[in-house]
Formats: structure tokens, C-alpha cells, sequence
């Protein structure tokens, strides 16, 4: 097991101050058993978070984005130091493998981190515009104050690097709450950030049930607040966010997106990237393409690749591994959900079911202790249709459902018939017809002939229920920082109510 995980509070790990200390319990996900133990933040160590990040935001505030951006890039220089030391903490965490962690969840974080440490050197600049000849306007872009992440468990370290890179970038203090069920890392990332020589209080780790979001959520001394999660607690952090102090408020939601495949493509292609769209990180990814829409005439080929992959290119085992591609999921509550979604497929809904499904063990190599471990088979259902549960709710877990279609038409009326919106994309050879398809989708993250891939450069945000707001691209820079808008007058002023 892991040391007793602290809090991290104006520059020093230290314990909660509560009489009486509450503690919850990380566990290993591919073996059941426990890592740490960790301290839940009291009101009292909220408090003194609160007060910490708000001083610290006096001095922090009023550093250049060029001081700010040398500790930042100091801070990707020791994550990618320490990337699989940190990777391989947050597989035991997470139960995602090592080979994913260690290539793309500490990397792309990192690699966001140092997006923002430059793009501040120049996204922060206000502007001037004359009026005329002795006067004008100018504007200022000014960080906001206190800020607040509220992390999700299925990314911990990238998730946090997400939502406090711009932040800071932009001078805003920042606190943070990792998800009570992928703690780990969190305070791993502060330890990151001390050794750059970030100052004290600039950023703080409070760990915690929803009690602890809740808190921060209806403080009226915090001016922002970044959640990842499920759609209605984003709805109680957007609703209380607005009635304690109409803070601003960037929610990244859940999805229930379309992957479309069109006529003429690339059937290899698009199967891989189908793959990668429901079963990387065990299918625990809010814009997964799990709504797998292939035209009538290629259906039967297609599923045939499908399958092709599932038997030949997952590996199940130990997430430490690196040869594993396949873990557990999160939790042992959340393998209990994700099964009743297949056993409801199977009974209720009644699709076909091609691979894995809820009675199918998953095949794990001997004497690593992964018995008790919470895996789910790879589950492929086809003949689907748009009525079935398994087509509607998200169900965060490995399971892909086919549908068919005929027209162009009809898939693109389907495919926006959700209240979500996250993702969305199309395989095909046809560009015309790509960009055709893609423009009319209800979605704010889209690929053409790939899935997945979500570079610091590119904005990513949710319509409708999926989310308000965006994460990475310049747009998240403007989302951390408010505007004044000054005018100068040089020339006089009339006197409107001057003795006539």
C-alpha cells in the first residue's frame, strides 16, 4: 500500500484539521485490494484551501505570463521525467494499462500544460481601437480569482493538467479535487508543481465525496468552476455554481455519440478505429463512439472485422503489463452497472450478440491475483435499433453496439436523435460526402476517419447536455481570464449641466 494520502494546502501536504479525521480507501481495481488510505477534506480544511488560494491570488495575479509560463515549462520537463513513475501509479489507481498511462494519459497532460505555457505569452494581450484623434479604447484581460477543478476518475492526472493549465496560465489560483475513486495522482501533480517553484497556495488538492464538490460549488468566494462528470451532477454544480455567486462554470458531460461508415470506405480503417472508440481504457471515455451506424451493404463484412479484432487484438491481464491493452473497469459498483446494461441488452432489448456479453469470462493468465478483479468481456451487439436501452444511455463500459442504415439521410437524423452531443464522426473515401455528414452533426468534437485523438490545440467541448464550455485550444485560455474595457478621453468633456 501507499503512505496515508494528505492534503495539499498552501504549499505543504498535511492532514485534515477535522477533530475527528474521516478517511476513504483507494483500491486496486485488477486485484481488489487496497492501495491508501486518504483524508477527507473537513469544512475547516476547505476553508483554510479557500483562504490560502485566495491570498496567494494577490501575488500570483501580478506576475508576467513570461514568469509564469518558466514554471509551467519547468513543471512539463519534471511530469516527463517522472511520466512512467506517475503512469504507472495511475494504472494501479485506475486499472487502465500501463502501455495507454504511460503513452498517452501523463504525456497528452503534459503536452497541455506546455500548450498553455505558451500560448499565454501571447493569448492574453488586450487590444486598442481609436475613436477619435484624442480618444480611444483599450482592453485588459484580467485572471478571475479563485478556480476550481472537480476531476472524473476514468483520466485523473490528464483531467486535472486539463483544467488547471489554463488556469494558472492566466494567473487565477486554482483548487482541486481529484475523484474519490482515482485519487492518486493528484498528489503527485502537486509535488510535480512545487518542485517547479509554483508558489505556495497557487495550487491545492482537496480530496473528498461529493460533499467536498458541493462545497466549492456553492462558495461564493470561488470565481470558477471546471467539472468532468455524469450529466446530472453536472446539472446540480451548474445550478448551485449560479445561485451562491453566478460564477462561470465549463462542464464536460457525457455522450452517447455516433460513429458513422459510410459506403466506400475504408473498412480496415474504420474497424480499428471502432475498436479504439469502445474498448481503449475499457470503454470508460465520454466521447466514445458507441452508436456504430454501418450501411446495410457492408454491415456483414464489417462485423466480420469486428470480431476478427476482438479475438485476435485484446489482450486481458495485468494493467502493469505492457504487453495488456485490456483492464478492469474503475470499480466494483461500476462493473455491477455495466453488466445490468448487457444483461438488459440480452434479455430486454434483445440485440444479437456477436462477442463477450454478461455470462462470457474474461481470460486472464494465472498467479497475478486478478480473480477478484473487476473485468468485463468485450461486448459487441448488432441488430440494433434506436429504441433500446443500450442504444439510448451511455453506458461507460466496453460495449458496442451496432446499427444499420440505407440513407444518407436517415443516419444523420438518427445520429442527432439524442439529447447529447460530445462527439461525433464519419468513415469514408468520399470528402464531399465527409464534410457533408460531419457539418450536419448535433456534436462539438468531431473526426473524419479517425476517433479519439484530442490534441492540446483543439478545442473539446460538449453540445446540448453534454456540456457548457470548452477544454485546450486557445478558447479555454478566454474561459480562465474576464475583460475591462477602459475609455480614454484627452480632448475634454462637455459640460451637459454648466451654468448657461
Amino acid at each position: 500500500m501507499f503512505p496515508d494520502q494528505r492534503l495539499f494546502i498552501d504549499g505543504a501536504f498535511s492532514p485534515s484539521v477535522a477533530e475527528d479525521p474521516a478517511f476513504f480507501t483507494s483500491t486496486n481495481p485488477a486485484t481488489n485490494t487496497p492501495l491508501a488510505r486518504i483524508y477527507e477534506a473537513s469544512p475547516r480544511d476547505l476553508q483554510y484551501a479557500l483562504d490560502a488560494a485566495t491570498k496567494a491570488f494577490e501575488s500570483w495575479s501580478k506576475t508576467t505570463p513570461i514568469e509564469r509560463s518558466r514554471i509551467l515549462n519547468k513543471a512539463v520537463s519534471i511530469l516527463r521525467g517522472r511520466n512512467h513513475e506517475i503512469a504507472r501509479v495511475e494504472s494501479l489507481d485506475t486499472g487502465k494499462p500501463f502501455s495507454e498511462t504511460s503513452t498517452v494519459d501523463v504525456p497528452t497532460g503534459a503536452d497541455v500544460l506546455e500548450y498553455f505555457a505558451g500560448v499565454c505569452l501571447s493569448g492574453l494581450e488586450g487590444k486598442m481601437v481609436r475613436l477619435r484623434e484624442k480618444a480611444w479604447v483599450y482592453t485588459t484581460k484580467e485572471p478571475l480569482g479563485v478556480c476550481v477543478g472537480i476531476g472524473a476518475w476514468n483520466y485523473p492526472i490528464q483531467i486535472a493538467l486539463w483544467k488547471c493549465a489554463p488556469a494558472l496560465a492566466a494567473g487565477n489560483t486554482f483548487i482541486f479535487k481529484p475523484s474519490e475513486v482515482t485519487p492518486l495522482t493528484a498528489n503527485i501533480l502537486a509535488e510535480v508543481f512545487t518542485a517547479a517553484g509554483l508558489p505556495s497556495g497557487v495550487f491545492n488538492v482537496v480530496h473528498g465525496s461529493g460533499r467536498v464538490g458541493a462545497w466549492l460549488s456553492s462558495c461564493s468566494g470561488v470565481a470558477k468552476i471546471s467539472f468532468t462528470g455524469q450529466v446530472e451532477t453536472g446539472k446540480k454544480v451548474y445550478a448551485s455554481a449560479a445561485g451562491s455567486s453566478l460564477k462561470n462554470v465549463t462542464l464536460e458531460l457525457g455522450g452517447k455519440s455516433p460513429f458513422i461508415v459510410l459506403p466506400g470506405a475504408d473498412l480496415g480503417l474504420a474497424a480499428d478505429a471502432a475498436m479504439v472508440a469502445n474498448f481503449y481504457s475499457c470503454g470508460q471515455v465520454c466521447t466514445n463512439g458507441t452508436r456504430v451506424f454501418v450501411h446495410s451493404s457492408i454491415k456483414s463484412k464489417f462485423e466480420d472485422l469486428l470480431l476478427e479484432r476482438a479475438r485476435d487484438g485484446i489482450r486481458a491481464g495485468d494493467p502493469l503489463d505492457p504487453n495488456v491493452n485490456f483492464g478492469p473497469l474503475v470499480s466494483e459498483g461500476h462493473a455491477g452497472k455495466v453488466k445490468g446494461y448487457i444483461r438488459h441488452g440480452e434479455e430486454v432489448d434483445k440485440a444479437r450478440l456477436l462477442c463477450g456479453g454478461s455470462k462470457q469470462a474474461v481470460s486472464l493468465p494465472d498467479g497475478k491475483g486478478l480473480e477478484g478483479g473487476f473485468f468485463v468481456a468485450p461486448t459487441i451487439f448488432t441488430d440494433c435499433d434506436d429504441s433500446m436501452l443500450i442504444c439510448r444511455e451511455e453506458i461507460f463500459g466496453p460495449v458496442l453496439c451496432i446499427l444499420t442504415y440505407e440513407t444518407e439521410e436517415e443516419v444523420v437524423r438518427r445520429a442527432n436523435d439524442t439529447e447529447l452531443g460530445l462527439a461525433a464522426g464519419v468513415f469514408t473515401k468520399d470528402i464531399d460526402a465527409a464534410h457533408r455528414v460531419i457539418g450536419k452533426m448535433n456534436a462539438g468534437i468531431c473526426w473524419i476517419n479517425t476517433w479519439g485523438e484530442s490534441p492540446a490545440e483543439m478545442p473539446a467541448g460538449g453540445w446540448g447536455l453534454s456540456g457548457v464550455g470548452f477544454e485546450n485550444g486557445s478558447e479555454a485560455l478566454s474561459q480562465f481570464v474576464r475583460t475591462r474595457c477602459v475609455l480614454v478621453e484627452n480632448g475634454g468633456f462637455p459640460a451637459v449641466f454648466s451654468k448657461s
